[in-house]
């Protein structure tokens, strides 16, 4: 199972030497290149490429590091990862060549562009070749504990971990987050259940923490543990609505439809688009004055109406089921051939066998086909024998 990890960006702004744009393009070098970290730092990179564009390279004063660090800001940030590598790769040339050492920071921009390549082994080179203080981050570890991760290097990753969590004790839910998804990958779920809930008996942990841990362990199938940090966690924070749709998708996994059905109805008080699931959850447990009643608060037309054709003729009301077919002309659900063959079937209960033949003329479906024939032939029963079907 693959394990996707909730990385932060590097938060790593270009500074400007201006404090307003000019309103012309400016002709020296050197204040182009502050009114392009300007327009960097306001988000504006096309227009600062189009003034980098406008410096000449062949100018012997021009900040080579500084132009090469820009120009590599802006593919950074229009997702062009393989020129901003190039590009970063060229300032610290520059720095070489001029005998003054770039900032530490251009080697962590080149570290964020190998990484967004899957260059691993590249995002850790980078790394080690800034100083330890500039990558005492702790996005800076998530990003070096994952390329060790990808290199299948978990020992490393785990000690990246393992440290980060004791160098930043307020981010420590992000590396242990890590760690349990790490445990999980490996197949360890009674560890990662344990390390999970060590972590959350310490105090120090949020509801989204316990969502992450108790994500990974459901996908991992691990669905006991999984519940235990997820209700617990829901105890405490009984408004998170992520955490209860997990909750829920946990409970389902285990095919216990009622609790589920439960914490979504729960969960609809502050969010009204979950009455319709929750509904539909009850409906499927067999609970169907339940059902229908939340499908009354239900505000999506179409869903609620197929939902309440559906709960009409499991309770056997085929006159009320019936009676809907002015609402699913005009809500345009009769063009589902599914909801056309529920309407037929409806009609057929109460009678009214025409009506119910023109809906099974416009079925084309096989499956349906063959239902739809299966209905004539009892329809042609009840006609010769109506005793039959009173």
């Amino acid at each position: 199972m693959r394990i996707f990890w909730l990385l932060l960006i590097l938060a790593l702004s270009a500074t400007a030497g201006a404090q307003e744009q000019p309103a012309s393009l400016p002709e020296d070098g050197v204040e182009r290149l502050s009114l392009a970290a300007l327009l960097i730092g306001d988000g504006n990179y096309e227009r600062a490429r189009a003034v980098l564009a406008a410096i000449d390279l062949d100018d012997p004063d021009l900040d080579r590091v500084r132009y090469h660090s820009l120009d590599g800001l802006v593919a950074l940030n229009l997702d062009e990862l393989a020129r901003a590598e190039a590009a970063f790769v060229r300032a610290l040339e520059a720095g070489r060549e001029q005998a003054e050492p770039p900032a530490d920071v251009i080697w962590l921009y080149l570290a964020q562009a190998r990484f967004g390549q899957e260059d691993y082994a590249g995002t850790l080179a980078a790394l080690d070749g800034a100083d330890p203080e500039t990558t005492d981050l702790p996005s800076v570890h998530l990003m070096r504990a994952q390329s060790h991760w990808q290199m299948g290097e978990l020992e490393s990753a785990w000690r990246v971990l393992s440290n980060a969590a004791g160098r930043f004790p307020d981010r420590a839910g992000d590396f242990t987050r890590q760690q349990v998804y790490l445990l999980v990958e490996q197949g360890l779920y009674q560890e990662a259940a344990a390390l999970g809930q060590a972590f959350m008996l310490r105090g120090k942990a949020t509801a989204n923490d316990a969502l992450a841990i108790g994500n990974a362990l459901r996908e991992a199938g691990e669905y006991d543990q999984a519940l235990r940090i997820l209700e617990a966690a829901r105890l405490e924070d009984s408004d998170n609505i992520r955490l209860a749709r997990v909750l829920a998708q946990t409970w389902l996994d285990l095919d216990k439809i009622l609790p589920a059905a439960d914490i979504l109805h729960d969960a609809a008080r502050l969010d009204p688009s979950l009455m319709a699931e929750a509904a539909e959850l009850y409906r499927r447990a067999g609970w169907l004055m339940q059902a229908l009643t939340l499908n009354a608060r239900v505000i999506d037309q179409p869903k609620k109406l197929k939902q309440r054709l559906a709960v009409f003729i499991e309770l056997g009301r085929f006159d009320q089921a019936a009676g809907m077919e002015s609402d699913l002309v005009r809500t345009g659900l009769l063009n589902e051939e599914d909801i056309r063959y529920a309407l037929a079937y409806a009609l057929f209960k109460t009678g009214r066998y025409e009506q119910a033949e023109s809906h099974l003329t416009r079925l084309t479906r096989d499956d349906l086909f063959r239902k739809a024939n299966e209905l004539r032939r009892a329809m042609e029963q009840c006609r010769d024998e109506p005793w039959f079907c009173t």
